[in-house]
Parts: C-alpha cells; structure tokens; sequence
C-alpha cells in the first residue's frame, strides 16, 4: 500500500497543476461592421412600407408552418432524410467530434498494461505491470489550448451542417415553385397554341376564298409555330426543374405523394426584417465563423506555450524481477517515475514562424468573420427591397395581363366582323400571350424572394424540444466561450 501511495501521489500532484495556465488572448467577439438597422426598402410610389414588427420572427417559425403546401412539406422531408449534401454536412460533424474527442483525451494521461524484459551480460531485467505513457504536464496551458480549438471547430461544424439544412429547404422549395410556374405556364401556352391554331384555319378558310393575301397567312402560320416553340421550351425547363428537384431530394419522387397547391394560390407570410445584431444569433453561417475565429485564438495560446519548457512523464508500477521465473512471486514490486523537461532553444525561428502563422490565421478568421456579416446584412436587404417591390409589379403585370384579355377580345370579334385588320389581331394576341406569362415570372419572383427572405433570416432551422445536442453540451465545457 505504501508503494502504491508512492506513486499515486506525484501523479495526482501532476494532474491538479496540469493546466494552471493559458497563454491564449482573451477573446472578444468584434464588433459588426454593418449599420444598425437595415436600409429602408424603396416602395414604387414612395410611401413608407408597412412595419411587420408585431409580425412572428423568421426564425422562430418552422419551416413546416412556414410552407403550408402539403406537397411541398413531402418533399423537404425527403431531402432532409436523403440528400446527399446534407449527409456529408451530418458525417463531418460526426468527424468533428471524434478529432475533439481525441484532442481533450490528451489532458488526461494514458494508462496500459505492458511488459518488458532486458537479456544483457550483467543481471537480466524483468517488469510487468501497470505502465504511464509519456503524458505531458500542461503546465503553460498548450494542450488544453488545442483541445479548446478542436471543440471550436467542431461547433463550427455543427453551425455549418445548420447552413447546409437551411440552403437546402430553401433550394427545394424555389425549385418546386418553379416547377409550379413551369405547369402554368404550360398550361398557358397549350391554350394560347389552340386559340392561335384556331384563328390560323380562320384565316386559311379566308384566304381560300380570296379574302385575306398569302401575307395574312403567312403571318398566322408564323404566330402558331412561335407558340411551338414557346410549348417545346417549356417542356424542356419542366423536365429539367424535375431532374433538379429530384437530385435535391435525393431520389426518385414518390407518386403517392399528397397534391400540390397552384402557383396562382400560393401565398407564403410576411417577414419582419428585425436588427443586424439579430443575425448574429440566429444564422448558423455567422455562428460557425465566429467558432472558427475562437479556434483560431485558441491556437495562438498553444503556439506561445511552445516557447516554454515542456514537461512530460513516463512511469511503470508492477512486478520485477532479474529472473523470468520469479517475476510475478511475492516481494517483487517496483516502479520507475522518469519526468523529462525539454526547452526549446535553437530552433532557427520554427516556433516564432509558427506563433506569427497563428497570429495571421486569427486575422484571417477576424476578416471572414465581418465579412459573413456584411453578406448576410447585404442578403437581408436586398431580399427586403424585393418584398417591397414585388407585391406591386405582380398587381400591375396582372393588371395589364387583363386588359390586354379585353382588347384580344375586342380585336377577335372586330376582326370577325371585318372592322379591323388581320395585323390588329396577331398583335393583340402577342401582347396578350407575353403579359399573361410576365404574370406567371413575376407571381414566381414574388414567393421566391419571400423564401430567400426567409432563410437569410435564418429561418428553416429548428431544435426538437425533446433534444440535447452534443454541441450544447461540449459549449459548456469550453472557458474561451464563457
């Protein structure tokens, strides 16, 4: 018992001084090199837009509320569960969290069982027993500097696996209103193709009779065919956006899924623009910038603690013996404490080259870090002035779409009774045919800003109620954090 207290002691007096210091600067997160609010939105008649501050942040809304289409809510479902990208995203965390693991085992040192025997000219020697690896006494803080920037980075790779989540619902539902877009447009075209086909056997009948020129004809005969090709490139983008839709959901789409509501009805919730400093918390792209700038200055503490002597232990406790035979018999115990001390004093500039290596890659992180803010403020604004604008410009395109439906209308029954020419007639059923579809782009450009609105507020990210992350967890084990 006495020779185990022996060894116990010294080694409980390494562990309690291990860590006693931290050469790592403090951090503190920079300040946001942005405005403090966002630009306010321009409005087509001038008027000040209307405040959504009662209005339910982005980011507290699901992405199951905020997409009520059945259809779609399939879909994103599916993508979260088989997408490719998304599983890269989930096994890099995975990764992470190993690579930390391994990081903070070494605050701990490690303990085997071993043995070991020496065939020389003198007395032999055997031991076996309980063996100490070379553990290092972290005296100036270097190991636990490096374990604090393992758990920083993975944070950040959890952070980033939330961006992959929240650019992939977004990517999934522009897609699928695309797609929506697409059948109406179909739809459309295939109508405007039978009205055109129509009114050209109209005027073949007319010209077979001597009462329009081969110019009428002609003219009718070019209007169908450009309607051909309008059909034929539809089908072709309808065919494409489900080829993309389906790579994002990461296999081939069920049929049994639920109906889809009509682009036309489709309506999606006013967002509330909130500050700057919001983002901060809530868009996981910014978190895991930061966590890469807390990894970067925790690894300026490991490269300062280079400069500073090392201290390190190698020890055994078992049974010895100068006989094979005898090494496990009463009386044989013994041990051995080796600490070794090692101080850097030529090394041609090596650690000095390394501190200013993680001086610079702190910079870098610095750098990155502001500008993750600067693109998510010019994200937010950008997507605010479409809120503001598109509304209004899909009112008026639909306005204009109705009235050229009433002078198609007018010209076809003017045409019919011969007070108007054939050439009154082809332009109104062009200028009706390119307002109807402007209707449809500008309807599709409406909700696809209000997604990408949605998710550069960091919306599309929620928490079950029920989970504890790891990332929780480990953040409360990290003191650059607290």
């Amino acid at each position: 018992m006495e020779n185990m207290k022996k060894i116990v002691t010294p080694l409980a007096l390494a562990m309690v001084l291990t860590g006693c210091m931290s050469l790592a600067p403090k951090y503190e997160r920079p300040a946001a090199p942005v405005a403090t609010g966002f630009p306010v939105p321009p409005t087509p008649d001038g008027a000040a837009p209307v405040s959504a501050a009662t209005a339910e942040a982005a980011s507290s809304i699901s992405w199951q509320r905020f997409f009520a289409d059945p259809r779609l809510q399939q879909l994103i479902a599916l993508a979260l569960e088989n997408n490719r990208d998304l599983r890269v995203a989930i096994l890099n965390i995975e990764q992470a969290r190993a690579s930390y693991r391994i990081q903070r085992a070494d605050l701990l040192p490690t303990i085997g069982v071993g043995a070991s025997g020496n065939v020389q000219p003198g007395p032999d020697a055997y031991q076996a027993g309980i063996q100490l690896s070379s553990f290092e006494l972290d005296f100036f803080g270097r190991v636990r500097s490096l374990s604090n920037a393992a758990l920083a980075q993975f944070l950040a790779t959890e952070e980033s696996r939330k961006t992959t989540q929240i650019s992939l619902i977004s990517q999934v539902a522009n897609t699928y209103l695309a797609y929506q877009a697409d059948e109406e447009l179909l739809a459309l075209t295939r109508q405007t193709l039978k009205t055109r086909e129509d009114s050209q056997r109209l005027t073949q009948l007319k010209y077979d009779n001597g009462i329009v020129s081969k110019l009428d004809l002609n003219q009718s005969l070019s209007l169908v065919e450009t309607a051909r090709v309008v059909l034929a490139q539809q089908l072709r983008q309808r065919a494409q956006d489900a080829n993309l839709l389906t790579l994002l959901v990461g296999g081939p789409i069920p049929d049994s899924l639920p109906g889809g509501v009509a682009l036309a009805d489709t309506n999606l919730a006013e967002l509330p623009p909130g500050l700057p400093s919001d983002l901060l918390a809530v868009r996981p792209d910014i978190r895991s910038a930061e966590q890469q700038l807390i990894a970067a200055n925790a690894n300026i503490g490991a490269a300062r603690a280079n400069f500073f002597p090392n201290i390190s232990l190698t020890g055994t406790a078992g049974s010895a013996s100068n006989e094979l035979n005898g090494l496990f018999k009463g009386g044989s115990f013994g041990f051995t404490f080796a600490p070794q001390i090692f101080l850097p004093i030529f090394d041609y500039g090596r650690n000095k080259a390394n501190l200013e290596s993680t001086l610079a890659g702190r910079d870098i992180a610095v750098a990155r870090y502001e500008q993750s803010i600067q693109t998510a403020f010019r994200e937010v604004a950008d997507a605010l002035a479409g809120q503001s604008t598109y509304t209004e410009q899909l009112r008026a395109q639909r306005a204009v779409a109705a009235s050229e439906t009433d002078r198609f209308n007018l010209s076809d029954l003017r045409y019919r009774s011969g007070a108007a020419s054939y050439l009154d007639l082809l332009d109104a059923q062009r200028s009706l045919f390119e307002a109807q579809r402007a209707s449809v782009e500008a309807n599709l450009l409406r909700l696809q800003n209000q997604v990408t609105l949605y998710r550069v507020l960091g919306g599309g990210w929620t928490i079950p109620a029920t989970a504890t992350t790891a990332a929780n967890a480990a953040t409360t084990t990290n003191p650059s954090q607290q």
